[in-house]
């Protein structure tokens, strides 16, 4: 159920600062806006809820229904037809897989599923891994294709398609567009951990969003990032895990050795102007790791923060 909250702001302004906010993917979809008294809050209650849904039925791997899905589904080399956010999102997958060097790789479903964290499992399945892990890696366009013009796409090889890694930043993106449409200037979304600030409060200050601490044990904070017409994404290997033969494994697949990271990143935080684009690089500098992500945030002039398992931490903010 979604909840709203009023506060009111600084004397003077006019607005009134109103908090939203409702299931997402599996966590919560938030919102603050500075709004005039008599706006209708309701109606972008609605529309925000409604943007993150497009976003579900379109990328989840929880719901077979999903356009993500069907095309996983979709007979080896049959075209099938997508809504354009999908293609956007599988877009900015094959171009940010590109630029990492495979780091960011969204061709690792099945491994996903095997290791007990995609739609469809519960825990690791010993006998699917043994099967899956040494397989050929992702490799578009070998194994996809997109048609922008016509719009569709087609698996050219049994690899099933998982956009975790960037449809939480696509749902957030969403979002902040469903706030601009309503004319709303100020505003702070997110979806879980990633956020997308436009503007600035009515005082004037910058929104402030905070970076947690790498830490399984408790929630504490690391520092504050300040965001004005900004996305912010967090990666880590500390909060979704599972226990396999006495060991934990990351969420988070590396599709060098096909299986959970076991790398030398705890955390990795990156600043850009698109959620989508934030959330997918946070995993794709978790996955290049220390050295290889920081050579990369700097020689793309990408805004990040690298928090090593050894609480070293590299910054090019």
């Amino acid at each position: 159920m979604s909840k709203t909250s009023i506060e009111p702001t600084p004397a003077g302004t006019g607005l009134v600062r109103r908090a939203l906010n409702g299931p997402a993917m599996g966590s919560r979809w938030s919102a603050v806006v500075h709004v005039a008294a008599d706006f209708d809050i309701a109606a972008l209650r609605a529309a925000l809820a409604a943007a993150v849904e497009e976003v579900e039925a379109e990328m989840s791997t929880w719901r077979p229904t999903s356009d993500l899905e069907r095309l996983n589904r979709a007979p080896i080399g049959e075209w099938t037809p997508i809504p354009a956010g999908l293609l956007a999102v599988l877009e900015a997958a094959l171009a940010i897989g590109g630029l990492s060097d495979g780091a960011f790789d969204v061709g690792v479903g099945d491994l996903v599923r095997a290791y007990g964290f995609g739609g469809g499992a519960r825990r690791p399945d010993p006998a699917r891994i043994a099967v899956i892990t040494g397989r050929p890696g992702f490799e578009p366009p070998k194994t996809l294709e997109l048609d922008p013009v016509n719009r569709r796409a087609r698996r050219l090889a049994p690899l099933a398609i998982d956009l975790s890694g960037i449809a939480k930043g696509r749902g957030v993106d969403r979002m902040a567009e469903v706030a601009t449409a309503h004319g709303i200037s100020s505003y702070l979304v997110g979806i879980d951990g990633e956020l997308r600030a436009k503007g600035t409060k009515p005082d004037g200050r910058t929104w402030v969003v905070g970076q947690e601490c790498p830490d399984r044990a408790a929630r504490s904070l690391a520092g504050v990032i300040e965001l004005t017409d900004a996305a912010v994404a967090t990666s880590g290997d500390y909060r979704h895990v599972h226990e396999i033969d006495g060991r934990k494994h990351s969420h988070t697949m590396d599709p060098r050795s096909g299986a959970p990271l076991a790398g030398d990143l705890a955390q990795v935080t990156v600043v850009a102007e698109s959620c989508m684009v934030a959330d997918a690089w946070a995993t794709a500098l978790m996955v290049a790791g220390a050295r290889d992500g920081f050579a990369l945030a700097q020689r793309l002039g990408l805004a990040a923060i690298l928090v090593g398992v050894d609480g070293t931490t590299r910054a090019t903010l």
